[in-house]
């Protein structure tokens, strides 16, 4: 049978060789976590365009582990529906899983956490992040807020099998936890589209936020800000291609079926596939950001669902036509967003950065004092 030591050094000399893990203090922490505890013996796979259970049972203890030990996201929730309670595929969207291992201690390793720290993390899921904070930190300084009640409930008993025992929370992560504050570090294992000013309330000056901030795009970035003593955030956004579930009170709202509406019609500035490009879409998204993107059959539609506006791209020869219809006039402000970044160069998201206050909060290009886009409160 093989072994689940094994197979966690051998995930820890894999991340190291790739270099995603330098620091040997969270290496140790990747050899200690026994992962199948958090995973317990079901989780979810894509098939088509649902979600398909898959039991260990199913696949023998020896598949089994190296599934769980491979560095991928598993899928354990979808709307609400554990993998554990699933008779079959099911649709809808993840609303839990256990984040590749590489992410997690990439996002550790940004958030330059040290012993003795203080640390909030936010979204606990199925609690494996937790454990490697608990290891490097020791169980007191970890303090985990959970939004899904019975997310929280299995990532309680997860950890008490893993021998740990932090203080977890049953709440709304975007309030915080202020109980344990002041903290050095909030690392946030779901994605924003602003912070929540609560974070800051609850940090110590020169403490740090870790997070990836996202929108209805899902363009997302992430970024490590640090709090100076005037109550001021600053940071630069990491080059990693990251992605994370929206946290649910920031998620997209309900939308119905997009039906396109001709509106007012003219040549396109830019490629709408420049919205392939990950960069391009984050710019994209900081300059709509109250847009969902649907891909259609010939091109993109963005869709405001408060206001209904929208619009939607066609090819047209070799160029593309853009309609647009509603108050909000959703391709031009993408354009516009689009056009600043191409005349910097097209530079990569490390050339962005981003300030934040309890009033306001804005994403810079180059510097502070360089093009800027506020993101939604």
């Amino acid at each position: 049978m093989t072994s689940s030591t094994f197979l966690r050094q051998d995930l820890a000399r894999a991340l190291a060789a790739q270099g995603l893990l330098t620091d040997p203090a969270w290496r140790a922490a990747v050899e200690a976590v026994p992962r199948e505890l958090f995973l317990e013996d079901a989780v979810f796979r894509p098939h088509g365009t649902q979600w398909e259970p898959v039991r260990s049972e199913q696949l023998g203890d020896d598949e089994w582990l190296r599934k769980v030990y491979s560095d991928t996201t598993w899928v354990t929730q979808v709307d609400g529906i554990s993998a554990r309670e699933a008779e079959g595929p099911v649709p809808g969207r993840p609303t839990s899983s256990s984040t590749l291992p590489s992410l997690v201690l990439r996002m550790l390793e940004l958030a330059d956490v040290r012993e003795g720290d203080r640390v909030l993390e936010i979204g606990t899921g199925t609690g494996y992040s937790t454990a490697v904070l608990c290891h490097r930190l020791g169980d007191e300084g970890v303090y985990s807020v959970e939004y899904d009640e019975e997310v929280a409930a299995a990532a309680a008993r997860h950890l008490r099998a893993a021998g740990r025992s932090p203080h977890l929370v049953v709440g709304d992560g975007l309030r915080g936890h202020q109980d344990g504050a002041d903290y050095d570090s909030v690392i946030a294992t779901c994605a924003v589209r602003s912070v929540p000013p609560s974070w800051l309330w609850q940090l110590r000056d020169g403490g740090s936020i870790t997070t990836t901030v996202s929108g209805w795009m899902l363009g997302s970035g992430l970024i490590r800000l640090v709090l100076d003593d005037e109550g001021v955030a600053r940071g630069r956004f990491a080059a990693d291609p990251v992605s994370y579930m929206l946290a649910r009170p920031h998620e997209r709202p309900p939308r119905s079926t997009f039906y396109a509406h001709p509106g007012s019609t003219r040549n396109a500035r830019v490629s709408p596939d420049l919205l392939d490009d990950w960069t391009g879409l984050f710019v994209a998204q900081l300059g709509a950001p109250s847009a969902e993107l649907v891909r259609t059959e010939t091109g993109l539609a963005l869709v405001d669902a408060a206001t209904g506006s929208q619009a939607w791209t066609e090819p047209d020869g070799e160029a593309w036509t853009v309609h647009q219809d509603g108050p909000l006039r959703l391709w031009d402000q993408v354009e516009d967003a689009l056009d600043t970044w191409q005349e910097a160069g097209s530079p990569a998201r490390t050339a962005f950065g981003m300030t934040v206050t309890e009033w306001d909060q804005v994403v810079w290009l180059g510097d502070p004092d360089g093009p800027c886009w506020r993101l939604p409160s």
